[in-house]
């Protein structure tokens, strides 16, 4: 039974996410501050945690950064908050995902889901970009050092997706249905977001990239 964590001090919102939860056979830990919430992270762990950002105290935003610092489990920031600067902030302190209050239980429930099986098939073979090795089956990246460089599930799987098209190119559209699972209630500034954040990992230079390249009007390509 997957372990889901809430961290929202709307006690209406936790309590409706909790008896939503719970019917869809999650267990359920539910806090009203980030403080409680990294405390309980650290003694039981969590299978995806959904953040609000406004909250007392420690904000969702640091909450998220500490988290992602900690572990790869998949984190959706939930927020009323829909302004692109407030999502990119949200992404980048290491959320996997952004959705705006008020919610649809089923778009929610979607993503959730997808977020919870967005490992990789492993089926694909070993790569280089680059001086990098990239090893799907094992799930690493490892630089000319044999030092592995840690990729999030999201950023890993958005390498293994970009990889498979052989250097042709990805639209954003594409990247959203094959990486997130999502179809119409995709946000394309998730892919965006993303690119970036990998791009920071894998290239010398990421204001310049050689591999992880831009078509402009069309999506992204990988070129070894």
């Amino acid at each position: 039974m997957p372990r889901i964590m809430v961290i929202d001090d709307d006690e209406g919102i936790r309590s409706t996410l909790a008896l939503l939860l719970t019917r869809e056979g999650y267990d359920v830990t539910a806090h009203a501050n980030a403080e409680d919430a990294l405390a309980d992270f650290e003694r039981l762990g969590a299978d995806l945690c959904l953040v609000d950002i406004m909250l007392p105290g420690l904000s969702g935003l640091e909450a998220t950064r500490r988290l992602r610092r900690k572990s790869d489990v998949p984190i959706l920031v939930v927020s009323a908050r829909d302004d692109t600067r407030d999502v990119v902030a949200g992404l980048e302190a290491g959320a996997d995902d952004y959705v705006t209050k008020p919610f649809a239980a089923p778009e929610l429930l979607a993503r959730m889901k997808a977020h919870l099986r967005r490992r990789p098939d492993q089926v694909a073979p070993e790569f280089r970009v680059g001086p990098l090795r990239v090893s799907p089956a094992e799930g690493v990246v490892l630089d000319a050092e044999g030092h592995e460089v840690h990729l999030t599930a999201t950023e890993f799987r958005l390498l293994i997706e970009l990889a498979r098209m052989d250097g042709k190119v990805l639209s954003r559209e594409d990247l959203l249905e094959r990486v997130w699972h999502y179809d119409y209630f995709g946000d394309t500034r998730l892919v965006d977001v993303h690119v970036r954040r990998l791009r920071v990992k894998i290239e010398a230079d990421p204001a310049a990239p050689e591999h992880l390249l831009t078509v402009r009007g069309l999506g992204y390509k990988l070129v070894f």
